[in-house]
């Protein structure tokens, strides 16, 4: 952290010793808006100086896209492009935009074991003694882990673009997904991050995440059509939000209906963060 940034060095610990932690969050209500967001930015700063210092962190940023498009474009594409009426081609221009709708949720533990792995090694309660905003540090995060979700869609595309994959709309539509899949991805950050401040480990937060993640990911549009399905698993196809957003990307990308996919996902995205976000805060505070 820079030590010009001084609003994030600790105060001086008096006679009666550092600043007791009633008195730190006492100071959140009184920071400005201008102050929040430079302390946003330091811890931002933070953050990428400890993936400079672990490369090994990007590695599931940068493979994951490739080994997910090789192996199901490879391995499945023949028989579900035929589901589709066509063939390994047709699969990959539908395969892509849900693998889009895919990269924020996996990602997104990344928020959870790296917020739980900072309060083992205390890093945590050094910032909460801080005079800074509690939500301060979990938005970092998350500003943080929303960079490596966009070069993971980068290199998704990219890769896609090689295999040749079209583009059914335009670069408008292409951003549009973009956006879309990057505001439900935050919300679900919020999700991990209350794992990881309920957990003890983050073997632990994995390993329910995990399990989350599974049901929702395959049990949703992004990897076959729910038409091929079992009727009981299109019910709940119908209601998992993950096939929501890759339903919406799909048809931003590709050309379709989407007005409906894409206020659904909105909506799913604001009703998440508004509950997820303040207990994730509330519980970054009591954590012992």
């Amino acid at each position: 952290m820079s030590s010009t940034t001084t609003t994030l060095t600790p105060a001086p610990a008096g006679p009666a010793g550092p600043v007791p932690m009633k008195a730190a969050v006492a100071d959140e209500g009184r920071i400005g808006l201008r102050a929040n967001l430079r302390h946003i930015g330091a811890l931002v700063r933070r953050n990428l100086l400890q993936i400079k210092k672990d490369p090994e962190s990007m590695f599931d940023v940068l493979l994951m896209p490739v080994i997910f498009t090789l192996l199901f474009v490879y391995v499945f594409g023949g028989s579900v492009g035929g589901s589709l009426g066509g063939d390994r081609q047709d699969y990959l221009n539908y395969l892509v935009p849900g693998l889009m709708a895919m990269m924020g949720m996996n990602i997104a533990m990344a928020v959870g074991t790296g917020v739980n792995d900072d309060f083992r090694k205390g890093v945590m309660d050094r910032f909460r003694t801080m005079p800074i905003a509690r939500s301060s540090v979990l938005i970092a995060k998350i500003v943080v882990e929303l960079g490596r979700m966009m070069v993971a869609i980068v290199i998704l595309l990219a890769m896609g673009f090689a295999l040749g994959m079209t583009l059914g709309t335009s670069v408008l539509g292409l951003l549009e997904a973009v956006a879309l899949a990057a505001v439900f991805g935050a919300a679900i950050m919020w999700i991990f991050i209350v794992l990881g401040l309920s957990m003890k480990t983050a073997q632990a937060v994995q390993g329910m995440g995990m399990l989350v993640l599974m049901p929702l990911q395959f049990g949703s549009s992004i990897f076959a059509p729910p038409q091929t399905m079992p009727g009981w698993l299109q019910t709940f196809t119908d209601y998992n939000p993950l096939s929501n957003l890759a339903d919406a990307v799909r048809g931003l990308m590709m050309g379709g209906p989407v007005a409906g996919s894409v206020w659904t996902t909105l909506a799913w995205a604001a009703g998440i963060t508004l509950v997820m976000a303040p207990l994730a805060v509330s519980k970054f505070r009591k954590k012992a």
